[in-house]
């Protein structure tokens, strides 16, 4: 008998035990950016968890990708695009809520080589471009849906580089996979944001190109139309703090807003 009632005190102790742990769990909210944010908005969640209590659960890939995962209902409650097509995107499914957009972040389009080969410098012309790639490619995002290949087409185009260059482009899933390849030394150039080549010690900066080439690049955040705590609504405050503000610009991030 005196075991029986030791075993039901025991598993009441630790069904209670549970209960309180449920009841006291850090809130938390989920965030959908893009790879070229994930050095910075990690720094970020880290202040606003200090400050807030609430943890935040980051989801790094392309644009495209996450868009398309919160169209197929992924919980999202931020979303930080790379570019404005994406936002949009959502924004004509009605999957954003409009209110809440801000176009925050700017950023620089770079030509990047390994840190201990290739030349210090490349000309953005055809015949140097070509000398720097020897037999190689020139690895950047996926032209037709990351925004980081998006705009290294586009700059290309204008260059009147793309007709030659197109067949030497290894496009990649993400700009950090890009990234990944010619830090690797598996691509001998690649096209990247400036604060992901500021972010990789593995490689160098050797051109950057006119900011006229192409479309500015935007970063525009918003909730989702499904975010309903108060946790994600405080989050996108945050990112417009003196704070945060000035860990985007010390990752290289122009400020828009």
């Amino acid at each position: 008998m005196f075991k029986l009632a030791h075993r039901l005190a025991l598993a009441a102790a630790l069904t209670l035990a549970g209960l309180t742990a449920a009841m006291t769990q850090q809130p938390s909210l989920t965030v959908f950016a893009a790879a070229s944010l994930q050095d910075v908005l990690n720094g970020i969640g880290k202040d606003f968890t200090a400050a807030n209590g609430t943890a935040i659960k980051f989801a790094y890939d392309s644009s495209s990708t996450l868009a398309r995962q919160i169209e197929q209902g992924a919980p999202a409650e931020v979303f930080a695009s790379a570019d404005l097509d994406w936002m949009n995107y959502l924004d004509k499914r009605n999957l954003i809520a409009p209110s809440t957009r801000v176009n925050l972040l700017g950023n620089r389009l770079v030509v990047i080589a390994p840190k201990d080969a290739g030349p210090a410098e490349v000309k953005l012309d055809l015949a140097s471009l070509k000398a720097a790639l020897g037999d190689g490619r020139i690895a950047t995002g996926a032209v037709e849906s990351v925004p980081a290949g998006r705009y290294a087409k586009l700059a290309l185009q204008k260059l009147g580089l793309w007709g030659d260059l197109e067949s030497r482009i290894a496009p990649a899933e993400n700009v950090r996979a890009a990234l990944a390849y010619v830090a690797r030394g598996e691509a001998p150039l690649g096209i990247v944001y400036a604060t992901d080549a500021a972010a990789e010690p593995k490689v160098k900066v050797v051109a950057t190109f006119p900011q006229d080439s192409h479309p500015p690049i935007v970063y525009p955040f918003a909730l989702t139309a499904t975010a309903k705590s108060e946790a994600a609504k405080q989050f996108l405050t945050y990112l417009q703090s003196p704070q945060a503000r000035a860990r985007f610009v010390a990752h290289g991030f122009s400020i828009l807003e």
